[in-house]
């Protein structure tokens, strides 16, 4: 696991931007997993730049989204598949029949979980997964104590993280309970993950899935067994983090070549 501390959440965003761009540019239709919520945001944006004003090409990349709301009516403005076309995909030219979500109004939300699974494998698996990571420690919507050897399936929400996203809404009862979400098994099988995180707020939660046990109570722990996992975060978010110093002095002494 490499972590990158950066004083912004813009130049978080400008750095993740850096990793999805090389990618795309080294193959051209490549399998992005998408999130949604605050701290994707800054990369959005500066793709979307890039594209508007570097000219950065996406019309063979494929998206796939973490996860989406179950009960929300089709084309719903917080439905994660309007926020991933409202603040990514229809900023660039990804075309619109390569970017999928996971089925939150299917009638049978098991069979349409595993259809996803198999979209996912259908593609050649994703290459790249952008994700962020809940107060709670959760990432997708793989609350504490999911499997950690979990597919796509249905999750009650925790209180806190209903909580959270009540920002969203007019109010937290509009908030579903329930949600459609890569499991971390799926997850785990992106061949480069790259988690985002910012403010005060996400540095106990970066504390415990960087440094802390790999335990179910912390999904986000789980990254550690994975082989490529970048994890960018600012200054407030990396507040709490004992190996801030250790962390700091690889980054600033990494081979150029080596990207991310």
């Amino acid at each position: 696991m490499e972590v990158i501390i950066l004083p912004s959440s813009k130049e978080v965003g400008a750095l993740a931007a850096d990793a999805i761009e090389a990618l795309v540019r080294n193959k051209s239709n490549a399998v992005i997993g998408l999130a949604t919520g605050s701290s994707p945001l800054p990369i959005y944006d500066e793709l979307a730049r890039r594209h508007d004003e570097e000219g950065l090409n996406f019309t063979q990349v494929r998206g796939f989204a973490l996860d989406e709301y179950v009960g929300l009516p089709v084309g719903h403005y917080e439905s994660y598949r309007e926020v991933i076309r409202r603040e990514f995909t229809n900023r660039v030219d990804v075309a619109p029949e390569n970017v999928h979500g996971p089925d939150g109004a299917s009638e049978n939300i098991t069979a349409a979980c595993q259809q996803y699974e198999d979209a996912i494998v259908a593609a050649g698996g994703i290459d790249l997964q952008i994700l962020g990571v809940g107060t709670n420690g959760h990432i997708g919507f793989n609350e504490p104590g999911s499997s950690l050897a979990s597919r796509t399936r249905i999750k009650t929400l925790a209180e806190q993280t209903r909580q959270d996203n009540a920002r969203f809404f007019d109010n937290i009862d509009q908030v579903p309970h329930h949600v459609v979400t890569q499991g971390l098994g799926t997850i785990m099988d992106a061949r480069h993950l790259v988690l985002v995180a910012t403010g005060a707020g996400k540095a106990d939660a970066v504390r415990d899935f960087v440094e802390g046990p790999v335990s179910a109570s912390c999904p986000g722990s789980i990254l550690q067994f994975h082989p490529r996992v970048t994890v960018i975060v600012d200054e407030a978010a990396a507040a709490k983090l004992a190996g801030a110093a250790t962390y700091r002095h690889a980054y600033d002494n990494k081979p150029v070549w080596q990207g991310l």
